[in-house]
């Protein structure tokens, strides 16, 4: 097996995904920001701010510190997409409950308390077996 990165086009590739994927994350910032200033406008003009409306701010918050993580570490932890969506179902639970059966409030309850139970696992798998350092080689790149 080679070590990673031996071949310059290797490099080249990689710091091309990086740019790729920077831009990328660059984009769903302005994206967010607009839906943010959107859904505030929103809220201004009804004169009211909800429940829902709150949750839906949690998002936006959720999607903002997913991305500042990022940026700050070079990593992305799998617990913020996995916050972000029991935010998203405990809004559609409260938004829509009155359209739902119970079958659907309780299959919609457990899928917020299974994502629950992960990011409990999560936590402790990563205090009870942490990450190992980067290697050199790669830190080189970063």
């Amino acid at each position: 097996m080679r070590p990673p990165y031996e071949h310059r086009t290797d490099k080249m590739a990689h710091q091309a995904l990086m740019w790729i994927e920077r831009l990328g994350l660059g984009l769903v910032t302005i994206a967010t920001f607009f839906s943010l200033a959107h859904e505030l406008a929103r809220m201004w003009h009804a004169g009211m701010v909800g429940l829902g409306d709150l949750l839906q701010l949690f998002l936006y918050l959720e999607v903002f510190s997913m991305i500042n993580s990022y940026f700050g570490t070079g990593k992305l932890p799998m617990r913020y997409p996995i916050y972000i969506a029991m935010v998203a179902l405990a809004r559609y639970l409260l938004l829509d409950m009155k359209e739902m059966t119970e079958t659907h409030m309780l299959a919609v309850s457990v899928a917020i308390l299974i994502l629950a139970i992960s990011v409990l696992v999560m936590r402790f798998g990563h205090s009870q077996y942490p990450y190992e350092d980067i290697p050199e080689q790669k830190r080189d790149l970063l």
